[in-house]
C-alpha cells in the first residue's frame, strides 16, 4: 500500500478528485482513499493497494494528467493533510474575503461566527440584497476590521471627525484665554483712571478744606 500524487489540471482539483472517486467506486478498485489538501494546486493524494489499481483509478478521465513516479508517505504530507489549528482571529463586523469556491474573491461581512463548526455567516458585500451564506473559516481571510475602520477609517471620516473636533477645541481654548487677557487687560486700563482720580481729587479736597476754614477766620482778625 502506498500513497501517489496525481497531476490535474489547476484550479480542477475537487472535480478531478470527484471523476476518480466515482470510478473508484464503480469499478471497486483497491484505492482506499482520496485528498486533496487545502492550498495545493494542480496535485492531489491516491492511497491504493498498489500501482496498477492508482494507474487505473486515473486513467483516461478529464482534468487527470497522470501519476508521478515517485510514491510519498503519509509523514511527507502530514503537515498538509493534518495542519496544526491556529487560533482563530476572525470577528463579527469584520470584511473578509471568501478564498474557497462558490464564492471565491468575493468580499463580504461577517455578521456571525461559530468557532465549535468552524463555520462563519458572512453577507456579501456585492449583493444587493444582503443573503447570508455560510462559509468554513479556513475559506476565508480579513482584510479589514471595524476597529481600524473606527480608528483609522474608511471610515477615515471618523478620524477626520474627532481630529477637526480637537482642534476646534484648542482653538475656542486659545480664543476663550485670549478673550479673558483682554478682559482682564481692559479692566486694568478702567481701575487705573479711577484711581488717578482719586489722587487727584486729594489736592481739591484739602483745598475746599482751606477756603472752608479760612473763610470762617476773619480777615482782619
Amino acid at each position: 500500500m502506498a500513497i501517489y500524487v496525481i497531476k490535474v489540471t489547476t484550479n480542477k482539483e475537487d472535480r478531478a478528485l470527484e471523476l476518480i472517486s466515482d470510478k473508484v467506486r464503480k469499478k471497486e478498485l483497491n484505492v482506499y482513499s482520496l485528498a486533496r489538501p487545502h492550498g495545493l494546486r494542480g496535485y492531489i493524494f491516491l492511497e491504493a493497494e498498489d500501482r496498477d489499481s492508482a494507474e487505473e483509478a486515473a486513467y483516461n478521465l478529464p482534468y487527470v494528467k497522470g501519476i508521478i513516479g515517485k510514491t510519498v508517505t503519509y509523514e511527507e504530507i502530514k503537515n498538509m493533510l493534518e495542519p496544526v489549528m491556529e487560533e482563530i482571529n476572525i470577528e463579527k463586523g469584520d470584511i473578509v474575503e471568501i478564498i474557497g469556491e462558490p464564492f471565491k474573491k468575493e468580499k463580504a461581512k461577517v455578521v456571525r461566527i461559530d468557532k465549535i463548526k468552524g463555520e462563519a455567516v458572512v453577507t456579501l458585500l456585492a449583493a444587493v440584497v444582503p443573503i447570508p451564506v455560510t462559509v468554513k473559516l479556513d475559506n476565508v481571510k480579513v482584510i479589514r476590521r471595524e476597529k481600524e475602520e473606527g480608528d483609522d477609517g474608511d471610515d477615515g471620516d471618523d478620524e477626520d471627525i474627532g481630529s477637526e473636533s480637537v482642534a476646534q477645541r484648542e482653538v475656542k481654548k486659545k480664543e476663550s484665554k485670549k478673550l479673558k487677557d483682554s478682559k482682564k487687560s481692559k479692566e486694568s486700563k478702567e481701575e487705573a483712571p479711577s484711581l488717578l482720580g482719586d489722587e487727584e481729587e486729594q489736592p481739591l479736597l484739602s483745598q475746599d478744606y482751606e477756603e472752608q476754614t479760612g473763610g470762617l477766620i476773619p480777615d482782619d482778625y
